[in-house]
């Protein structure tokens, strides 16, 4: 296995084919290993149950998709998108939290508006932020910037890097 440490950025690389994010999906609690050994943040993925792999993704992981359009709930803005797994965890201080995550991000101006209202990289901004609300130890993204020109591509990407290194995810 190839450890990364906090605040680090890995990337895995591969051809566009069927079956691809995989890798992604066993890392993130979202698919169960097939066979081998997955660990992330400390937690063995092959041998976790139902629930505590339910506690993992809620609590461990935080994750972006490629389509902009999976990440944030259409009917919230920003700010309320951000904040609703804090509340689903039962965290207080979420509006405060969903303040500075966005600040971070570069999309505080952003806050009050639905995605629908938002340009491609500011949704995706969004959802890095709507990912990190419950402070994980891994950000897992998919191929985060597929949507994206290389302008707005660049930025995200420069926002995951920069978030990842402020906040030690």
């Amino acid at each position: 296995g190839v450890p990364v440490d906090r605040g680090e950025v890995a990337a895995l690389f591969g051809g566009a084919v069927p079956g691809s994010s995989a890798p992604v999906n066993i890392l993130s609690g979202l698919s169960t290993p097939p066979g081998g050994r997955a660990r992330v943040a400390g937690e063995d993925l092959t041998t976790m149950s139902a629930r505590p792999r339910i506690d993992f993704r809620r609590h461990a992981v935080g994750f972006v998709f490629q389509q902009t359009s999976r990440n944030l709930l259409p009917f919230l803005t920003a700010a309320d998108n951000v904040a609703l797994p804090m509340a689903i965890a039962r965290r207080s201080a979420r509006a405060e939290r969903a303040r500075e995550l966005l600040d971070l991000l570069g999309v505080a101006d952003c806050a009050g508006r639905r995605p629908a209202q938002l340009s491609g990289g500011q949704q995706q901004r969004v959802a890095i932020a709507t990912a990190l609300a419950n402070a994980p130890s891994v950000l897992l993204a998919d191929e985060p910037t597929g949507e994206l020109d290389e302008g707005h591509s660049a930025e995200v990407l420069d926002a995951m890097r920069d978030s990842a290194e402020q906040l030690g995810t």
